[in-house]
């Protein structure tokens, strides 16, 4: 599907499809946070009806849906049976539908494997994305100016959700600040919003604003991911919910393990101009400790990222990353901190075969 926002001056496209920006990034950035502007996201978006949606929805995914009131916000995940990141949808129902809004490329694999366990269930799953658009904007902006979307997601981050968990300091926590709300709406509507005189913004402004509030997503997600080494459990699963695959894990790490791997935010240096891209391995001295996945420049602090790192890794040590011929340092803010989990109050027992010494 063509942007609706190409008729704007300056669109230059992303590789989804909407703008990357419109030739001002920070600027861009500033508006929209200010909830000034309004920015087209190219969103996944998957329905799914039937009287049994919701109770169906909830014994597979790791939040809490059964009895989740129409207009209500939240999110979930789809585990595989080792506790690692499948899916991951922002959820929203009007009293006969869900909607489950997901990333551009995570829609078409959604649909099919949720297609592939309704059994006997009264439930129906569609694929929508290449039928409706999807507009994102904060407190402050109204871009539809009246126009009743099909449905609208207000983004939980602010808080932690109940049922969940925060490992990050709550208190400092920059997600607070965070207010996105999501609309799908129709092609006719996104037009009518493109044409308007509603500032747009593009996604590497979003991105920027995204790392800036800690905010997880699955774009930072790899074959190893559990929920618990992005934060994740603050708003996507519910710790006392039934049974659900990959829930073993979930509690198993929560009450007596540790993450393996944590997720923290980089401040990178700038002086060379350089950004280095998702993928990137981060280094202590010689030594890889964890991949970027996410990077860009943000209107007040400058280059920043988020990383996956290892545990054991110190907070303090100054890392690098190697990029364009350009070694780019980077200090860590800690997201999750190395001792995250093991949250009960389960006595350690010593090692099979340790010696206790006098």
């Amino acid at each position: 599907m063509t942007s609706p926002f190409a008729v704007r001056d300056g669109f230059v496209a992303s590789a989804a499809g909407p703008a990357a920006h419109f030739g001002n990034p920070l600027g861009e950035q500033r508006l929209l946070a200010r909830g000034r502007a309004v920015v087209e996201l190219g969103l996944g978006v998957v329905t799914v009806s039937g009287p049994d949606r919701l109770s169906w929805l909830n014994s597979i995914t790791s939040q809490l849906l059964l009895g989740l009131a129409p207009g209500v916000s939240t999110e979930t995940l789809v585990l595989d049976a080792s506790g690692r990141v499948e899916h991951a949808a922002r959820v929203v129902d009007d009293g006969e539908t869900v909607w489950l809004l997901t990333e551009p490329a995570d829609a078409e694999p959604l649909a099919a494997w949720l297609s592939s366990m309704r059994f006997m269930l009264r439930v129906e799953v569609t694929d929508r994305s290449d039928a409706l658009a999807t507009l994102g904007w904060f407190d402050g902006a109204d871009p539809l100016r009246g126009t009743e979307p099909l449905a609208t997601w207000t983004d939980p981050w602010a808080s932690v959700t109940p049922g969940g968990w925060g490992y990050a300091d709550q208190e400092a926590h920059p997600g607070s600040d965070w207010t996105l709300r999501i609309a799908v709406v129709t092609p006719d509507t996104a037009a009518q919003v493109a044409a308007s005189d509603v500032p747009a913004a593009g996604l590497l402004a979003l991105e920027a604003l995204r790392i800036a509030a800690w905010r997880p997503s699955l774009s930072d997600v790899d074959e190893r991911t559990i929920p618990h080494e992005l934060d994740w459990l603050r708003s996507a699963v519910h710790l006392s919910k039934g049974c659900y695959r990959g829930q073993e894990t979930v509690a198993k790490v929560h009450n007596l393990g540790r993450p393996p791997r944590r997720l923290v935010m980089l401040h990178l240096d700038g002086s060379d101009g350089v950004v280095p891209s998702p993928g990137t391995p981060v280094m202590l001295d010689d030594t890889e400790v964890g991949r970027l996945v996410a990077s860009a420049t943000h209107h007040e602090l400058g280059p920043v990222g988020l990383a996956v790192v290892k545990r054991s890794l110190d907070p303090a040590a100054v890392l690098t990353l190697a990029t364009d011929d350009v070694v780019v340092t980077a200090a860590q803010q800690v997201i999750v901190p190395p001792g995250a989990g093991a949250t009960a109050d389960v006595p350690r027992l010593p090692r099979l075969g340790a010696v206790r010494r006098p």
